[in-house]
């Protein structure tokens, strides 16, 4: 397969034609798997379906369940097609994740990248990785840097490993079973990867010196349309015409792509789900620090972006022990008053505090639902204000996801940072910044004005109680 050694220019497809109107955005998230109908001109979410995303332990290692969510796009664009219309087809979908495939699919399963089998070579992969200063990618635990995959995939299975014709990233690899076309792109690329030199724009050095250039598949701008829906597929679910298929982008970018057409001055995204990851728009590469899961993204255009994250929606789901249950102004006052609070980290190796084992200051057991969920919600609250003070974020913040419900994280992150928080209206922010690679570069977002929960909400209780959890942190 030719190799494209460094990024095209990072521009949207040119706009001499009308831009595409109902755009079905496949969202492949670590969580769930969506297929969102939006539409480009009101920004509407016009028709959504769900199904979980689960991890197959079947095979030679934890992998995608790529066959369920292949029968679940095709049902969806087929449903879809009758119910809305659709003019394209935009994709998105969690980083840390490619496919090794030759001309009959699929030659290794897609690797789940919490499994830890990449551990394994750790010393061995630690002599060819990039450093940090090349990658902006830190080493994090098992499959979260892609080129520990192929590494541990070169080694564990090599008669396996020569027989690929190619290497695509995860959006692609859905961009190549809709049209034919392979390709991989930066945004999948520069998600801690080590397969990527974001301040260059080209493949790491890591790629040249284990000879995977041969296998990478060209470097396409996630704006490009690929090709179009392949004529079986298309009669298969109904669509009729030539459907024109974007190349595709890393969810967390998705979400930030809105905030990048908008406007230059210093801003704060906040991308969250099962990972909270945050966008320092006019931050400096150079206050990244690769111990506190602190890296370089790269956005739709190709740039670097300073970024911080944790696994916010992971931890907070485990700290409800259930389902979330909004606490009343009396439950917290009492949360605050007691110092019910929980301790990083419990989701161990990611985050500010890498190697903390997390913990509750009381019983959880003890807990209401709803006391667990202002705990929760403080807790989600403090670990992204931390993440924020070690980028040296500046400007207002702007929340994509569930985290943009959430009337408490967002008071307290404002309380904590002094700064404005905006939550996004839209139930998928990365299914709708998707959709934006069909639309104009001159599109600006319109959820601005409202507000995330208020500071004033908070008053020196919870003071306090912020420093009694930093204290709570650095005195273990």
């Amino acid at each position: 397969m030719s190799t494209a050694t460094t990024a095209p220019a990072m521009k949207p497809a040119p706009e001499a034609a009308p831009a595409p109107r109902r755009i079905a955005v496949l969202d492949v998230g670590k969580t769930n798997v969506k297929l969102v109908v939006v539409d480009a001109a009101t920004r509407d979410e016009i028709w959504v379906r769900t199904v979980p995303n689960t991890i197959r332990r079947d095979g030679p290692y934890p992998h995608a369940d790529v066959t369920m969510i292949e029968a679940f796009l095709l049902d969806a664009l087929a449903d879809a097609a009758v119910a809305s219309g659709t003019d394209a087809v935009s994709i998105t979908t969690h980083g840390a994740t490619g496919a090794l495939i030759g001309p009959d699919g699929l030659v290794l399963p897609v690797l789940d990248y919490e499994h830890d089998g990449p551990d394994a070579v750790d010393t061995d992969y630690a002599r060819v990785r990039p450093a940090f200063a090349e990658s902006f990618s830190p080493r994090l635990p098992g499959g979260l840097n892609l080129g520990a995959q192929l590494f541990w995939q070169s080694q564990r299975f090599p008669e396996a490993f020569a027989r690929p014709t190619g290497f695509v990233t995860y959006p692609q690899y859905w961009a190549w079973r809709l049209t034919g076309v392979a390709a991989t792109e930066p945004t999948s690329l520069g998600c801690h990867t080590d397969l990527w030199a974001p301040g260059q724009g080209r493949f790491s050095s890591l790629v040249e010196r284990m000879g995977w250039g041969r296998l990478m598949a060209p470097v396409r701008s996630a704006f490009d349309v690929l090709g179009t829906v392949r004529p079986d597929l298309a009669d298969r679910v109904g669509l009729g015409r030539a459907v024109p298929v974007a190349c595709g982008l890393h969810d967390s970018n998705a979400s930030l792509l809105p905030y990048i057409q908008g406007g230059a001055e210093p801003r704060t995204i906040l991308s969250t789900g099962t990972w909270i990851i945050a966008f320092a728009m006019g931050g400096a590469l150079t206050r990244l620090e690769p111990g506190r899961d602190m890296l370089a993204n790269v956005d739709a255009y190709g740039r670097p972006v300073p970024a911080a994250r944790f696994m916010g929606g992971r931890e907070f789901d485990h700290l409800t022990g259930g389902p979330a249950v909004d606490p009343d102004s009396d439950t917290l006052a009492s949360v605050l008053a007691r110092g019910v609070m929980a301790l990083p980290g419990f989701a161990r190796g990611s985050g500010p505090f890498p190697e903390a084992v997390g913990a509750w200051s009381h019983d959880p057991d003890g807990l209401t639902p709803a006391e667990r969920t202002a705990a929760a919600s403080l807790y989600a609250a403090l670990m992204t204000a931390t993440c924020l003070d070690r980028l040296g974020a500046d400007g207002p913040i702007f929340v994509e996801g569930p985290f943009a419900r959430n009337g408490l994280y967002g008071a307290a992150l404002a309380r904590l940072t002094g700064q404005a928080v905006h939550p996004s209206s839209r139930r998928t922010g990365t299914s709708t910044g998707a959709a934006r690679l069909f639309a104009s570069a001159r599109a600006t977002d319109t959820d601005r004005p409202r507000l995330l929960g208020s500071a004033a909400m908070l008053g020196a209780a919870f003071d306090d109680y912020a420093a009694r959890w930093r204290d709570g942190i650095y005195s273990r």
